[in-house]
């Protein structure tokens, strides 16, 4: 109670300022969030704005590769981070709210609105106003460019694969672990004795190489998150439904005859109540991966959101109570989404390992 009397009491001879200004200054960090949570086409440190008002950012652009009746590929400094329209044999590709669309030299953007049939046109860099609930009507082309995540997925594959690599080419020679092999034998075996054999049971070497694969890289790359890099893989959905589809996978085609009689004719069931059941058991097939990728991505989304907008809070305090205690929390929350990265990698892994242990269990009777 003191530490928030402190706080109203430091704020209240600006009441005018946030009347003013703290909206537009609470918006331009919901913005900035929002830009932080999304993929890019190029690959920035940081930005700053010059005294002349001009956007300055550090960092490298990135390959972008379209399709539009034929192939297009160029790099990605040629749309100036929404602020250029890039010419490609004669079209014209304009950056709006991190898509790419074909538009004219002028970089048109053509709106439709959701409430009546006239069609709203604004300037790419946003000179004009838009309706609400408008979208864009220009036509999108296929994309198939490299990305930020693109890159650190690669990176990461990458890395585990070196690492692993010298894993195994030390085992060839000696039975004792060198280098980052003694970091790395504890949680293989952690994941073998505590994940797949407690949960698969004797046929769990099968899956292991997955197991492995999945845990690493959803830790790794949650790590990769919380550093200055702006990296945020695991809170793109696309990302969670590939690692909860290829976890559908594997578990439906390992699926024995058990596995099948248990969903869709259960045993010990009187006939009605199978019929009934069977749909819902089906439908729980899907809704286990669905889980999956729902629980990675919801968890490291609001992860980066809350710790986003608790630094964020500094900016709206500016005073010496407030500013510190947001600081203070930020870094508490820091460390606890160390702990939610390694946690995301092993329910992940668990449960992963769950589900093809229920798909691969012998019949018992």
């Amino acid at each position: 109670m003191f530490f928030i009397a402190g706080i109203v009491s430091a704020q209240s001879h600006e009441a005018e300022e946030v009347e003013t200004g703290a909206h537009d200054l609470k918006t331009e960090i919901k913005e900035y969030i929002d830009h932080h949570l999304l993929d890019s086409y190029d690959f920035n440190l940081y930005s700053y704005t010059t005294d002349e008002g001009e956007h300055k950012y550090i960092g490298f652009p990135l390959p972008v590769i379209l399709w539009d009746n034929g192939l297009k590929v160029f790099s990605s400094s040629k749309l100036k981070h929404g602020e250029g329209v890039a010419e490609v044999d004669g079209n014209y590709y304009t950056l709006y709210h991190n898509k790419i669309y074909k538009t004219d030299a002028e970089g048109t953007i053509e709106f439709e609105g959701h409430h009546n049939d006239e069609t709203h046109v604004e300037d790419a860099f946003g000179e004009n106003l838009v309706v609400e609930d408008a979208h864009p009507s220009n036509v999108k082309p296929l994309d198939f460019s490299i990305t930020k995540n693109v890159v650190f997925i690669a990176l990461v594959g990458l890395l585990m694969f070196l690492m692993f690599r010298s894993v195994a080419s030390n085992y060839k020679k000696s039975n004792l672990p060198k280098g980052v092999g003694r970091v790395l034998e504890p949680l293989v075996v952690f994941v073998r004795d505590e994940i797949a054999v407690p949960n698969i049971g004797h046929k769990y070497k099968k899956y292991m190489s997955y197991l492995l694969t999945v845990f690493f890289f959803v830790w790794i790359i949650n790590l990769l998150g919380l550093t200055p890099l702006g990296v945020n893989v695991t809170n793109n959905i696309a990302v969670t439904f590939a690692l909860a589809l290829i976890t559908y996978f594997i578990t439906t085609f390992s699926g024995n005859k058990n596995y099948w009689k248990h969903i869709f004719w259960m045993p010990g069931v009187p006939v009605p109540m199978k019929i009934i059941l069977a749909p819902i058991e089906l439908l729980g097939t899907f809704i286990k991966p669905f889980s999956l990728m729902i629980r990675l991505y919801a968890n490291i989304t609001a992860g980066h959101v809350v710790l986003m907008s608790i630094i964020g809070l500094m900016f709206i305090f500016k005073n010496w109570i407030g500013s510190p205690l947001s600081f203070a929390l930020a870094f508490a929350l820091s460390l606890l989404e160390l702990l939610v990265a390694a946690l995301q990698a092993y329910i992940f892994t668990m449960l992963s390992a769950l589900y093809f242990g229920m798909a691969v269990e012998e019949d018992h009777h």
